[in-house]
């Protein structure tokens, strides 16, 4: 999933931070972990703007000719949002789990720009130290660009207005701002490239159950669940990554919504849910033990549905999971009947 820019979201709104989100500045002192990161010249990047447990750039890479759908085969112009943080310092993914707020990015004041498509590195579930789980980076992320020109004969230039959290076991807000002009030559196209490909491939559901389970009988819809996991597992040709199904179940007094993910054995998984439009506060899904007849390359996950906003209906709304495992990532966006 790509995005131009994001803004809180609702579960961000009503959650409640580690031990509250704290707006002050943070002490003076020179963030060690830091100093010796040295300034790129104008054309690869920005002045870093270094704050007392984080820092951050912007990067600039090549033009490239997109071979997929993000940029409809248009030429565009690589670059990057960097961050560092601190050891034990934490920043968030464009969803943050059970608090804390996705990242805010601006590009409004940029000259010569069509469009401005973000990317977002496979993320990683921690604990929020107040029971609950967030979703974020740590020590350094790199948020890969993808800028297509208004017009290719001038000069693109952009300008950012970037607002990001950091936690430990207090929260501080960072803001910030960046101008970088692309010449198409920038020396962190390496950097950027390293940063694509940890973000989540495109990927389509594996298995989907569309019966209705409040007429069906459980236990023969687990059997039948079981004789198609082994049927998928011996014609998988590779380890890959893949959500097998996605189906929902009647439980007391909301649904769930039951997801089964496949990876290479004694591979861990993790998986990550979330709605159509960011107002959507789903819980993060949770993994239910045991596996299929043994099986231990198909992991099971599952949430209540709920968070919804006012007057939305689940079915038929496009959920987008995000399934990560070691150094591999998909994103599969399907329907909930």
């Amino acid at each position: 999933m790509t995005s131009v820019c994001k803004f809180p979201s609702a579960r961000a709104a009503i959650s409640t931070p580690t031990v509250g989100h704290v707006w002050f500045c943070a002490g003076l002192a020179v963030l060690l972990s830091l100093g010796s990161v040295v300034p790129a010249s104008a054309q690869n990047a920005s002045e870093w703007d270094r704050q007392t447990h984080s820092a951050s750039r912007l990067i600039a890479g090549a033009m490239t000719t997109s071979d997929d759908t993000t940029n409809h085969g248009a030429a565009f112009l690589r670059a990057g949002i960097e961050i560092r943080l601190a050891p034990g310092w934490r920043t968030y993914w464009r969803d943050p789990g059970d608090s804390g707020a996705p990242p805010m990015i601006d590009f409004s004041g940029s000259q010569n720009v069509k469009t401005v498509n973000v990317l977002w590195p496979a993320p990683q579930r921690f604990s929020d130290g107040a029971g609950g789980s967030s979703i974020g980076y740590t020590d350094h992320v790199i948020l890969p660009l993808h800028v297509v020109p208004a017009e290719d004969s001038k000069q693109t230039a952009l300008q950012l207005k970037l607002g990001y959290d950091i936690c430990s076991n207090i929260c501080i807000p960072v803001e910030a701002n960046f101008t970088l002009a692309l010449n198409g030559n920038g020396a962190e196209e390496p950097a950027i490239e390293q940063a694509e490909l940890r973000v989540p491939r495109r990927a389509t559901l594996g298995i989907v159950s569309r019966q209705d389970l409040r007429t069906q009988d459980l236990r023969a819809e687990q059997d039948a669940s079981r004789n198609a996991f082994a049927a998928v597992a011996a014609q998988r040709q590779s380890d890959a990554l893949a959500i097998l199904r996605v189906h929902r179940q009647p439980g007391d007094g909301r649904d769930h919504v039951i997801v089964d993910v496949a990876a290479a054995s004694g591979a861990s998984v993790d998986l990550f849910v979330e709605g159509p439009t960011p107002d959507w506060a789903l819980p993060l899904p949770q993994q239910t033990g045991g596996q299929n007849g043994g099986n231990d390359t198909i992991h099971h996950f599952a949430f209540d549905l709920e968070g919804l906003p006012p007057g939305a209906k689940p079915e038929g709304a496009d959920l987008t999971f995000t399934a990560v495992s070691g150094d591999d990532a998909i994103e599969v966006t399907t329907h909930l009947d």
